[in-house]
């Protein structure tokens, strides 16, 4: 098996990149709907701080404060073709489920699984069987079945009266925006890839507008909205700029959505769960199709997230009528950011 067949094969050539979004749907709900219930210490979130999508769940269960309800499982940056793998962890294996690779659960769900091993993924820990990689429907349940057991203070990140706006801003922001750097960087063609480029960067000037004036996406609070579009925009220079050549501007020359993500960033729950580290080597050793050299780039400075914005005047309340969360726990921390 060459190297390149081990790390997987991310560009067709002549071809549009298409994600796949076909997921394993069981959802944990208070109702067990779907044979799942809501129960404190019975799952595991796996989620790789590189993966965008994954990075969500982090940010959702630190803000709703459901540490205690459901354990944390970190794979390293890399993976190859057959899963992500726990390297991080001592002997190579998740310490809760056992297991070297998350293709273990997902085998145990369904043998020979046959589509992507993705995170996030929660896991049942008494059976070792992945119950959903969902990833849109994690935290969306996170925020309205897991209530019972959030934090007091933990902010409403769906509101009832704004889901349909949220829904609607989701939906643009995960097309052009989310998957839309995947769809320039990922582009067989040259037309592909400049379709992909104009469009996503018209989103961005769109989302600069709708930021100038407000200081979050959907109402006067953080939401559901702001965690999807933030895991994008803080991967934005350290990786898409340059591997996915998104490169009219950097988010640092964005003056709007770079104070914006600096305002997150700097939030409690949101830039303590972003290592720029393991984000550069995931994708720049991973897509061994577009970087063959597996060369990561030692920038750029990361130290500008933790400059003043000046978002803070635009009024809005982060966590309307709750509270920050506390510091992330001993095991889940990042490193710091080192100021120039």
């Amino acid at each position: 098996m060459s190297e390149q067949h081990a790390k997987g094969t991310y560009v067709e050539p002549g071809q549009e990149y298409t994600r796949d979004t076909n997921y394993i749907e069981d959802r944990i709900t208070r109702d067990a709907a779907d044979g799942w219930p809501v129960e404190s210490g019975r799952y595991r979130l796996v989620a790789a701080r590189a993966c965008p999508w994954a990075n969500r769940s982090v940010i959702s269960r630190r803000l709703l404060g459901l540490e205690d309800a459901i354990s944390l499982g970190l794979p390293g940056p890399t993976h190859d073709a057959r899963s992500w793998t726990f390297d991080l962890d001592p002997d190579g294996r998740d310490p809760v489920l056992g297991i070297e690779r998350l293709q273990e659960a997902f085998f145990a769900r369904t043998p020979d699984y046959p589509r992507g091993i993705t995170v996030p993924a929660i896991v049942d820990v008494p059976s070792g069987k992945v119950v959903t990689n969902d990833f849109p429907q994690i935290t969306l349940d996170f925020a309205t079945e897991w209530t019972d057991l959030h934090r007091d203070g933990a902010p409403d990140l769906y509101p009832e009266h704004l889901r349909a706006e949220i829904d609607e801003v989701n939906a643009v922001v995960f097309r052009d925006v989310n998957n839309g750097v995947y769809r320039a960087g990922f582009a067989g063609s040259q037309k592909s890839y400049e379709r992909a480029y104009r469009t996503l960067f018209e989103r961005l000037d769109w989302l600069s507008e709708r930021l100038t004036d407000q200081r979050f996406l959907v109402g006067d609070t953080i939401t559901e909205a702001d965690i999807r579009l933030f895991t994008t925009l803080a991967r934005f220079d350290a990786v898409y700029h340059g591997h996915f050549k998104c490169n009219r501007n950097k988010l640092t020359e964005m003056p709007v959505l770079w104070a914006y993500a600096r305002d997150l960033f700097q939030t409690p729950g949101f830039g303590d769960t972003i290592d720029f580290d393991q984000i550069k080597k995931h994708y720049y050793i991973v897509h061994s199709d577009i970087n063959p050299t597996g060369i990561v780039p030692a920038g750029p400075d990361p130290s500008g997230w933790l400059t003043a914005h000046g978002r803070e005047q635009l009024g809005g309340r982060p966590f309307g009528d709750g509270t920050p969360p506390a510091p992330p726990r001993a095991g889940e921390e990042v490193p710091p950011l080192v100021v120039s």
